[in-house]
């Protein structure tokens, strides 16, 4: 008498490859990593409003200056980081003195569709996907934050659509080809 021998199918773990890749790349408050101290005047309110709401929060220092600019004088915040915003500070490796607050990052909340693919190495299928933000702090919930930052609101606002590549390789399934959210922006993704 002979048995069959059955095996149960093990699905790719698609969350996990993706979840792993977003670990590393945080969501931050700029695009690019700015450096401080920094100097902005009065009269630009988007990027004082910015620097305002992390003011408020306790992350930045602000102090109020003169400039002068030939025979014109300009009022001037000078804005550093604070003993709280250090631990909250993000350095970017590759430039030094330049750095990040990051917020989060991404972790799939459902995988809704993939493309066909097989197991074998090298295969490629794209996932698309639903991700909330995980690990996010206090400071990035304030009402200020959420104002001054609408990519801060947008990703906070509950689980975004989007799409992801991903390729078999030896050590597993892994992201090779970030997809766009919702908005057509993977913005404030440290890579």
């Amino acid at each position: 008498m002979t048995a069959c021998k059955k095996t149960a199918t093990v699905a790719p773990n698609y969350a996990g490859a993706i979840d792993t890749y977003y670990a590393a790349h945080p969501l931050c408050v700029w695009p690019a990593p700015p450096q401080f101290p920094v100097q902005v005047a009065h009269s630009d309110q988007d990027k004082t409003r910015q620097f305002d709401a992390l003011v408020d929060q306790g992350l930045l220092t602000r102090t109020s200056a003169e400039k002068k600019i030939i025979i014109v004088s300009k009022q001037m915040n000078n804005y550093d980081i604070s003993e709280k915003g250090r631990s909250a500070w993000t350095v970017d490796p590759s430039q030094p003195g330049y750095g990040n607050f990051c917020y989060g990052h991404r972790k799939v909340a459902s995988i809704d569709s993939n493309t066909p693919t097989s197991d074998q190495p090298g295969a490629t299928t794209t996932v698309n996907y639903h991700y909330t933000i995980d690990g996010v702090p206090d400071w990035a919930e304030a009402p200020e934050t959420k104002i001054a930052f609408p990519a801060i609101q947008f990703a906070l606002s509950g689980p975004k659509p989007t799409t992801a590549m991903l390729t078999n390789t030896p050590q597993g399934w892994q992201l090779t080809k970030t997809g766009n959210s919702t908005t057509g922006d993977d913005s404030g993704v440290v890579q």
